[in-house]
């Protein structure tokens, strides 16, 4: 596959082994929102840009997946929940749970260590508490990115490692563009998603690494 075949393969996986609840894809439609916002406030203030994108954007997204989603056997998919955390490309559940309890963990050192082990200078904790919280989660948001990029050229190929970052940078407009009408279905009563209304790639079951 090419860049793009593989971006919409990458896209497609995440969507159908994901985000089967409307409720979880009701939370990415407010998660890729405020994501969105602290795109904007990255340009005008840095420290409310990783605060909405740390406390209500990434909080959101993880709500769905870890409360609402299902973690029986995928019907739709013929998948089990183990196989589809042992192929998917980013940030799988266990995964998650390292890259959050790091984040959470971030805070409670800075308490007891203002300095952080040596990072912060004494004029640079003079900033205060929130502000180098923000700066130590906004490195932590990019080194996650950057690492798990790296690791994607080492054990799959460097056009896959570009891909998923370009997906993990784009997925906010592309969770708005899929997922708008997640609030109508809900009320509805239509609580899980059949997979029917998104264009399927031509090779999805062509034994590509998932999304």
């Amino acid at each position: 596959m090419n860049f793009l075949e593989e971006l919409h393969q990458q896209r497609w996986d995440d969507h159908r082994y994901y985000h089967h609840n409307r409720v979880n894809q009701a939370l990415h439609l407010l998660s890729a929102s405020c994501f969105l916002a602290s795109y904007v406030l990255l340009f005008i203030d840095p420290v409310a840009a990783v605060m909405v994108g740390w406390l209500l954007a990434m909080l959101l997204r993880q709500l769905g997946h870890f409360v609402f989603e299902p973690k029986h056997y995928d019907e739709v998919n013929q998948a089990s929940h183990e196989y589809k955390e042992s192929i998917k490309v980013g940030y799988n559940l266990k995964r998650k749970v390292v890259l959050l309890t790091i984040w959470m963990l971030i805070p409670l050192g800075l308490y007891f260590n203002p300095g952080f082990f040596g990072l912060f200078s004494a004029e640079q904790v003079q900033r205060g508490f929130t502000y180098n919280t923000s700066i130590l989660w906004l490195y932590t948001g990019i080194g996650a990115v950057v690492f798990r990029t790296l690791q994607l050229f080492s054990i799959k190929s460097l056009q896959t490692g570009l891909v998923w970052a370009t997906k993990i940078i784009t997925d906010p407009f592309h969770d708005i563009k899929i997922y708008h009408k997640s609030p109508y279905h809900l009320l509805r009563g239509n609580m899980y998603d059949d997979m029917t209304d998104w264009y399927r790639p031509v090779e999805e079951d062509s034994g590509v690494v998932r999304a």
